[in-house]
């Protein structure tokens, strides 16, 4: 009698244990999205995992002529580029606010092939049937901006957008301002960011320019235009990056490329028209205009080149001040 009921005792004890493991397993399972119940909470929030390439790659693929831009008003224009400055300055809240009457959004984004944290402004109206072409910026959280790539002409500057991508993973401290519409998408010029000061991309621009945070531009011109080189390089209209540019210039000859240096001779599309460029000049600010062939924009090895390159020159301004 002793013998079975210590069976009995033994069996229960097991179900028992048995019973709290499948509970726990089950409460496991919900905590990491892998079981079938729904808790009725929702699920926490992460950052958004992308592969930023791709992400640049299909806001990109909408822009085309004659469509999808709006002239932005001077308050959308500041509000928009002093929220960004806020986000700069580590006061999110207070950006997401500002944004969110200009009709931005803010989110964090995690880039997966190089595992960098970004801060991702965007238009509510990129998806939208009729867009306005605003642009959008990309800040990296996980160190101090100190520096911007600027591509002023996606989609019209076939490969410049991810020639930025690779830039701004090239180096820490980045920001990558994007233009939001085809370079002939508005009326007139109105889409060519470049050459106007009345376009959220410029107000951006001169934010960074205002902080001091040195720029580089990224254009790309026809193989008829310079067939005797693969990169055009200049400091736009001022001198304050001409150490730079002489850097950069050794950089792409040292990775193979043909190098133009407007600051030693005549050069095709010098930039010296260029707004952003005018701007930084003004606040005494390195910035460099940097045009590339065809053959450097299709991707692959010599893209990768290339963005090695200019990282020798943007890992240096990534570094902090000796007053810091």
């Amino acid at each position: 009698m002793r013998a079975h009921r210590s069976r009995v005792i033994t069996i229960a004890t097991i179900l028992l244990i048995t019973a709290g493991i499948a509970a726990g397993l089950t409460l496991l399972l919900r905590g990491t999205g892998g079981g079938t119940h729904d808790t009725g909470r929702p699920a926490p929030k992460g950052p958004a995992q992308i592969d930023l390439a791709r992400e640049v790659a299909g806001y990109t693929s909408r822009f085309a002529p004659g469509r999808g831009y709006l002239r932005p008003g001077q308050a959308d224009r500041e509000d928009i580029a002093s929220a960004v400055g806020l986000l700069l300055d580590g006061r999110r809240e207070q950006a997401e606010k500002r944004l969110s009457q200009r009709d931005f959004t803010v989110r964090t984004v995690v880039d997966r092939p190089s595992g960098h944290r970004y801060a991702e402004v965007a238009d509510r109206t990129d998806t939208a049937a009729a867009p306005r072409g605003w642009g959008r910026v990309y800040i990296d959280l996980d160190h101090r901006p100190r520096w911007s790539v600027q591509v002023p002409h996606p989609g019209f500057d076939l490969g410049t957008e991810q020639l930025g991508v690779r830039v701004l993973r090239g180096s820490p401290g980045g920001v990558m301002v994007i233009a939001g519409a085809h370079r002939k998408a508005g009326v007139g010029n109105s889409a060519d960011v470049a050459h106007r000061t009345d376009t959220v991309f410029h107000a951006i621009c001169a934010e960074l320019a205002r902080r001091r945070m040195p720029g580089i531009q990224l254009h790309g011109f026809a193989a008829s235009a310079a067939p005797d080189y693969d990169v055009i390089a200049s400091t736009g209209a001022g001198t304050a990056a001409r150490p730079e540019g002489r850097e950069l210039a050794d950089a792409l000859r040292g990775h193979g490329f043909r190098v133009c240096q407007a600051w030693v001779r005549s050069c095709p599309l010098e930039g010296r028209t260029n707004m952003q460029g005018r701007t930084a000049d003004a606040d005494h600010v390195p910035f460099l205009h940097v045009e590339f062939s065809p053959t450097v924009r299709s991707g692959g090895p010599p893209a990768d080149r290339a963005a090695d390159a200019i990282a020798e020159i943007t890992r240096r301004w990534a570094a902090p001040p000796a007053t810091d």
